[in-house]
């Protein structure tokens, strides 16, 4: 969506480049302390790294052992903050660890779990504990005999994004997807900015820039600002698949391999398991990603050495992976690489305006790291407000009392819904769900069912209020049918879109 005249005129106290977690993180925070914000992303909200994560706010148990402890402290106390935050799309998951002896000792693992659970406040997450396994009843390979469990959170990646998105442009942000910024000057004191959409190209003025690219943060700063970056990046791939459930049950495995690295095995979207992540260093287009045969023979190995159930390639319904642009810490090890942010700011001259870059970072810190680029940018806006979003629901968790009533309250307004339906509007939308039911009186009213009952009303809230354009927008990244969906069903929601769009022009025409 092309912006207006008025927009291009004004002087933005802040522009932000790029639509992952942390750029959208930061947007909403300052805007929320009362800056004007811009933020231009070139493809979808979430259309890259932010989406391809192992759908996890935790902690990170394996960080213990490269002594990563502020960033350990900082996530686990993000987990409770973004449980109440966001309650309908994270929620708490136990772990399972099963122990193998020749890995890592158990004196070592119950250490590590004694830090998890004391390191950050904990206040309704439970605790750590041993566990021993039932050879008949255990999903796991007879000889892995105990183990140990402890707590942390499922998320939904991407709509954790749209839903910061959503709060920025609620507390006065202008943010606009399909639209890449080609360059950046300085001139008096401020950067002109030239954006490219669809339409064509334009300027935009601000007092701040933000570099927020993510696996593009140093090439950013290379080729449209022509500065050399403060710090190198490393990009680290990190691939999953999905198969058909593992096991019953609703808790996670955490694998030990022989490399020192772990693999999750999650409960994921009812009927499957996630398994992932690899670990091994990109060098090519963050745009090209795709996950190789190495992860996928890799993947497999380790399911199956800890579970009963066997897989092959011929079991894999879906895979996905992404980019993580890390600090470049100098560590021969991809593993070992820091996942805590960096923050560099750049003010070459006295008159010079500010310039922000992100380095690294990780989903469940975004938070803080929007914290930290606000202290960093205070001293150029003394006017902005304090920290706010510590205790801010995000959109949909307002007067969320449990997803269980809210699921009732779908039925009592639509009592002939289906059941699986409430529960994935509920848990997607919270009670935003009823912005979208709005003069929604039956199921007629919902409009043509494309197919799996996403309904004509659904999309059309997915566009008017989420950003959604095209079909893997709304497939992938604002709900999950992604998985459901066949080729032909996904060419008849292209199809929805188009005429859905055509309206829209005739209505704005007249």
């Amino acid at each position: 969506m092309r912006i207006s005249s008025a927009d291009q005129n004004k002087v933005y106290d802040l522009l932000v480049i790029g639509g992952g977690i942390n750029g959208v993180g930061i947007a909403n925070d300052a805007a929320g302390r009362g800056l004007s914000v811009f933020l231009c992303e070139k493809d979808d909200f979430a259309a890259h790294t932010s989406s391809a994560s192992s759908k996890l706010i935790h902690g990170g148990l394996r960080y213990l052992e490269h002594k990563e402890f502020r960033l350990v402290r900082e996530a686990l106390a993000e987990r409770e903050v973004l449980l109440k935050k966001a309650p309908h799309i994270i929620r708490p998951l136990r772990f399972i660890m099963p122990h193998q002896p020749h890995l890592r000792p158990a004196w070592l693992i119950r250490t590590g779990l004694f830090f998890y659970d004391y390191l950050g406040k904990r206040e309704t997450l439970a605790g750590s504990n041993n566990v021993f396994f039932d050879p008949e009843k255990s999903p796991l390979n007879n000889e892995i005999s105990r183990g140990f469990e402890y707590s942390d959170c499922a998320v939904d990646d991407a709509r954790l994004v749209i839903l910061n998105a959503m709060q920025a442009r609620e507390k006065g942000a202008t943010l606009v997807t399909r639209t890449q910024c080609i360059g950046a000057k300085k001139d008096n004191g401020i950067w002109l900015v030239d954006l490219q959409d669809q339409q064509g190209i334009y300027r935009i003025q601000t007092k701040a820039l933000v570099n927020a690219t993510g696996p593009w943060v140093a090439n950013f700063i290379q080729d449209q600002l022509a500065q050399q970056p403060e710090y190198g990046i490393r990009l680290v791939q990190g691939s999953h698949i999905i198969v058909e459930k593992l096991y019953d049950g609703d808790k996670a495995f955490i694998l030990q391999n022989n490399d020192g690295r772990i693999v999750f095995a999650i409960p994921y979207l009812d009927q499957y398991t996630l398994i992932g992540t690899t670990d091994q260093e990109y060098h090519a287009d963050p745009n090209q990603i795709e996950i190789t045969d190495f992860e996928i023979d890799y993947l497999i190995r380790v399911s199956n050495e800890h579970f009963k159930k066997q897989i092959s390639r011929e079991d894999i319904v879906h895979t996905f992976s992404g980019v993580r642009p890390l600090c470049d810490d100098e560590s021969d090890n991809p593993s070992a690489v820091t996942r805590d942010y960096t923050l560099s700011l750049s003010k070459q001259e006295t008159n010079d305006p500010v310039l922000l870059s992100v380095f690294g970072g990780k989903l469940t810190t975004y938070r803080k790291l929007a914290e930290s680029a606000m202290h960093q940018l205070h001293p150029y806006f003394k006017q902005m407000r304090g920290s706010w979003t510590k205790d801010a629901l995000l959109p949909g968790a307002e007067d969320l009392e449990s997803i269980a009533q809210l699921i009732e309250k779908i039925k009592e307004k639509l009592p002939e819904i289906d059941e699986l339906l409430a529960q994935r509007w509920a848990h997607q939308y919270g009670t935003r769900v009823f912005e979208m039911l709005r003069n929604v009186h039956n199921l007629t009213d919902l409009g043509e069912e494309i197919a799996h009952q996403l309904y004509e009303k659904e999309i059309e809230y997915l566009i008017d209020f989420e950003w959604a354009i095209s079909a893997q927008d709304i497939l992938w990244r604002r709900t999950k049918l992604g998985m459901k969906f066949t080729y032909s069903e996904t060419e008849d929601l292209e199809q929805c879109l188009i005429k859905l769009h055509r309206l829209r022009v005739k209505e704005q025409a007249a």
